[in-house]
């Protein structure tokens, strides 16, 4: 990688930190949750973020709320942490809807399922935002797998060619679903691919809560100053299955999930709160508390099958149905009627 200068991070703020340390652990436990959930049938599959929470939180703490956050289908964290209703959220893993939020109310793009998709996605709007005048910043989460999509290389270039106001958060976990990172990729770090596009790119530790947000905040408000469009890698790891469908013990072994248990995010963050004595033990208790009661709500509200009307499978796909559309949409009634 090319040498360029050196940039001091700021600190994060205590009440930053204490705010990321709380989103923190009610996010993991509600993965916990959802992750039951899968397993109980009320989800028809859930891929955990379980060991991402710095990064997952670090994410929607980073932007304003005029920004834009395009996660992908493991992103559920980030999305509650930016405000999203939980069950909104997961209402894609149901199968309820495609997307179970609105889009344009909490400015979050739909969850992505195909990798790096959505990248392009993200770069489009932040240039259509800047050609309109608003200071608005498109924050595009990815995974390792994502960085060897031909999408993901055009969306870099684009926001490279463009200085378009977009950061590129690379969450590299170690593993494409079972495929590990050196089997997929030559380089010496992810962050090196923005680098021959022009994009200014870093490497973060993605377990450490401080360090994300001191990164992603700068890279997010130099994007918005006219800086162009950063890529961050942050190293971080999948302590979880790649899906409640999926055995890792296939490709991975035990050991090595139980070395980046030592790295915990949340666990980190604690030691730090605790050290400066900005958290206690009253503290811990009362955010567990706060979390299991955000669990709970969930657990009760997916506890019942939705009530879905399968004439709404043709909505929202284009803001004007087409004539091809509305032909679906007659037939799909006149089926409807007739069964």
């Amino acid at each position: 990688m090319e040498k360029t200068e050196h940039r001091a991070y700021p600190e994060p703020t205590p009440e930053s930190l204490l705010t990321a340390y709380r989103k923190m652990v009610v996010g993991r436990r509600f993965d916990e949750q959802a992750t039951a959930l899968a397993r109980q049938g009320r989800l028809a599959v859930h891929p955990s973020s379980l060991g991402q929470e710095a990064c997952q939180v670090g994410a929607a703490l980073a932007l304003r709320a005029t920004d834009w956050l395009f996660p992908t289908y493991r992103d559920c964290v980030a999305l509650v942490s930016r405000g999203i209703d939980p069950v909104e959220a997961l209402t894609l893993l149901r199968g309820d809807a495609h997307c179970g939020y609105d889009p344009l109310r909490h400015r979050t793009a739909p969850q992505c399922t195909p990798l790096a998709t959505h990248a392009a996605h993200a770069t489009g709007l932040a240039h259509g935002e800047r050609l309109k005048g608003a200071d608005t910043v498109a924050l595009a989460l990815v995974g390792d797998g994502a960085t060897s999509e031909g999408d993901f290389h055009e969306a870099v270039n684009l926001a490279g060619v463009l200085k378009a106001p977009v950061v590129f958060l690379v969450q590299n976990n170690g593993y494409a679903i079972s495929v590990p990172l050196a089997a997929q990729c030559a380089a010496p770090a992810l962050a090196y691919k923005g680098v021959g596009y022009g994009v200014r790119s870093e490497q973060v530790d993605g377990n450490d809560t401080a360090a994300v947000l001191a990164v992603l905040t700068t890279a997010v408000e130099d994007a918005r100053a006219g800086g162009g469009p950063w890529l961050v890698e942050a190293h971080t790891y999948r302590m979880a299955p790649h899906t409640s469908a999926d055995d890792p013990s296939r490709y991975r072994p035990a050991t090595e999930a139980e070395h980046w248990q030592g790295h915990d995010p949340i666990a980190r963050l604690e030691a730090a709160l605790r050290e400066r004595g900005l958290l206690t033990d009253t503290d811990v208790k009362a955010t567990a508390a706060e979390a299991e009661a955000y669990a709970a709500d969930v657990r009760e509200r997916l506890a019942t099958d939705p009530d879905l009307a399968p004439s709404t499978l043709l909505d929202h796909v284009f803001s004007s149905p087409t004539p091809h559309l509305r032909e679906q949409r007659a037939a799909l009634l006149a089926e409807l009627e007739g069964r």
